[in-house]
Parts: C-alpha cells; structure tokens; sequence
C-alpha cells in the first residue's frame, strides 16, 4: 500500500485515476492548484512531509497550446519549473515519481512511429516547456521515475475534442477537420489504469521515458467521422488541410508513438483507439 498523491487531479486523468482509485487499497491524495501550489516547492515539500507521501503522479500541466505562445512565463513555471521542483522532492524523499509529458516534444516530421529517444526538436512554447520539464527532471535523475509521453488526450470529463465535436455536430450540420495531422488518441482511462498497474512495478535508477497513446492510427478527420457513427450524431464531416485552420502554435503533423517499450517491460495491453472511444461515449451517455 503507497501513500499517492496526484496533482493536477481535476484534469481529464487525474479525475480518471480519482474514480479509478477505490479499486485499489492506496491512500489517495487528490489536489489541484487552489489545494496545493505545485510551482510552491515549499507547500509540496510540507505536504509530502505531512502526508509521507510515497508516489507523486503530475497529471498538473500548462495545456493551452496556442496561448502558451505569449504567455511562456507561466507555461514554464509549470511544465518546466514546477516538474524540477517534484524531481528534487522526490530524490531527497525517495519518492517514486510518474512524470506526464507530451508528443509535442518532437517536431512531427517523422515517418514511423516515434520511439522514446528519437530526436526531440518541439515546434512550440508549449512543447518546448515540456521537454525542459523532461530535460530537468533527467538531470535531477530521482529513482523509480518515468516519464510518459502521451498524446490527443481525451475523457468523458473535461474538456476535450470528443466533447467538442459532440457538441459542434449537434449544432451544425456540417464541419471541416484537419485530415493531414495524423495520431492516435488515448482515452485517459487507458492511461490511468496504467500508472495505476505501473507503481508498485517501479524499480529503476535512472529516469526511463515511455510513450503511451491507444492502438491504431488516424487523423483528426477520422476521428471526427468515428465520433459521429459511434454517437449516431448526424453531421457530414468534410476534410480540410491544416492551413485551412491556422492557430497560433503549430502543431505537429505527425505524432505516432511507438509503445513497444512500455507494453514489454510492464507486461500491459493497449486496447484499440475506436474500441475505447466507443467505451469512452458510453460513459458519457451514463454521465448525463
């Protein structure tokens, strides 16, 4: 049994991991920044004192991709300055600490399915301040830590492209996606219940990375087309380029992540994206 905290617990997996955590016997710590400040080493320090915290999960993250472009300061006092603060707590606690991080830390330019140390090059401030929590927190170098790269987050909380493409399709009967950005989304429950399989796995002394999404390809396009068939929302879908669309930050036209790493060292299955978005609006449905 683990004393956990997760921060940024309000967001789409930390409020997956909250429903997900009465199936386990851990104590669970869930806060958000009015809770427990994490770019306050201080307030972190005390609580982990306070609570002999055992296992940090950062699910806390500056997330606005386009406004992070003129507001860096803040994007980096979360994603890169904060995530220091969390490395060095968790070194001189001994504190196994699961590290959330993002596709965007590489350009999108590849051709195959991204592997954990490929080249990193981010597009973006968002991206950027990322990778400098990643960088950061490797130099620090506390055991039993990981990183997971994830991307094209989703949930039935939150805010989210599923939730918007619902909402658009009921509102309009027509809409352009970009269909020359290709990935996979991963339903946040997936991710969840793989920290959750993960922590008392943990035994690594050097920080390892892992990349995490669902199974299969798409682009935002079929996303959008499978949201609809799967909801019975009646919407034509028609495909538009991404200069179609600019948006302040660019992003990556490409963001496969290979798994093989994480699916072999922790013995875990992924279930296929369109098998979870179908169990993802079922859950919504149940919400209402």
């Amino acid at each position: 049994m683990h004393n956990i905290l997760v921060t940024g617990s309000k967001g789409q997996l930390g409020s997956e991991i909250r429903e997900l955590s009465v199936e386990y016997q851990d104590v669970f710590y869930f806060t958000d920044r009015n809770e427990l400040d994490i770019t306050n080493k201080d307030a972190v320090d005390g609580f982990c004192i306070q609570n002999n915290i055992e296992v940090i999960i950062n699910c806390a993250a500056y997330t606005a991709v386009d406004k992070a472009e003129e507001d860096e300061a803040n994007a980096d006092r979360i994603n890169h300055l904060a995530v220091k603060s969390l490395a060095e707590i968790s070194k001189e606690k001994n504190i196994k600490l699961i590290h959330i991080s993002t596709d965007y830390v590489f350009d999108g330019e590849n051709y195959k399915p991204y592997v954990e140390d490929d080249k990193v090059n981010p597009n973006g401030i968002y991206g950027k301040t990322k990778l400098d929590g990643e960088l950061a927190l490797q130099e620090i170098d506390p055991n039993n830590t990981i990183i997971i790269r994830t991307s094209w987050v989703y949930s039935s909380f939150g805010a989210n492209f599923v939730k918007t493409m619902l909402r658009l399709g009921k509102e309009r009967d027509a809409l352009g996606v970009i269909f020359d950005q290709v990935g996979t989304p991963t339903y946040a429950r997936d991710l969840a219940n793989t920290i959750l399989e993960i922590i008392p796995q943990l035994n690594n002394d050097n920080v390892e990375i892992y990349h995490y999404s669902n199974e299969g390809v798409c682009s935002w396009y079929d996303f959008a087309k499978t949201i609809f068939e799967l909801s019975n929302t009646d919407c034509k879908v028609s495909p538009i380029e991404t200069k179609e669309y600019p948006t302040p930050a660019t992003r990556p036209h490409y963001s496969l992540l290979n798994k093989s790493k994480i699916k072999k060292e922790y013995n875990i299955a992924i279930p296929y994206w369109k098998d979870s978005l179908d169990t993802c609006l079922i859950k919504m449905q149940e919400r209402k």
